[in-house]
């Protein structure tokens, strides 16, 4: 079955491998996968109940500073309820990402992750000029052949992807 899938994903995207330099292909993978992941996580998780959390776990932690600051155990004994009611709503949220985005995403990544590794697997997608410790934490990370000043699929795929997403986020005020 996954052997099909890679036909598949040759045949859509195999023209572009072999027209263009992997670090554009990489680039385009990772800036893909990068926005249906946030997009999924932003249409999937509650991004009001997201927004609230933030909002209440920044109100707790002042008064919480604040309570320490001026030694209130009474108080402390308080915020201890709230924080409480606080950890409740961080598990509903942490369940709707878990579960919801999670279970959707991890499959299709694995997936198109696999596929590239086919093509990419010891190929240097971006070099340095020098030694650079990223990158050969990301060599050490995925047990990689590649010299410290070169970059391969993995890392290049999570830098692009990570940028992508945190960009996305923001244009779609998810905090």
């Amino acid at each position: 079955m996954i052997e099909g899938i890679y036909a598949f994903l040759d045949d859509l995207f195999g023209p572009m491998i072999q027209a263009h330099h992997p670090i554009v292909v990489v680039t385009v993978a990772g800036i893909m996968l990068g926005g249906l992941f946030t997009l999924l996580n932003y249409v999937l998780v509650d991004q009001n109940k997201v927004k609230m959390l933030q909002k209440k776990s920044k109100e707790f932690q002042k008064k919480y500073k604040e309570a320490q600051a001026a030694k209130d155990e009474k108080k402390l004994k308080k915020l201890q309820q709230e924080q409480m009611e606080l950890m409740k709503l961080q598990s509903e949220v942490m369940k709707d990402t878990m579960f919801k985005v999670t279970l959707l995403t991890l499959p299709i990544f694995w997936i198109f992750f696999g596929w590239l590794r086919r093509w990419y697997v010891e190929v240097g997608i971006v070099k340095s000029p020098f030694n650079f410790f990223l990158f050969d934490w990301f060599h050490r990370l995925y047990h990689s052949g590649l010299p410290a000043n070169e970059l391969g699929y993995v890392g290049w795929y999570i830098m692009t992807s990570m940028i992508t997403g945190y960009i996305l986020r923001k244009l779609l005020d998810m905090g």
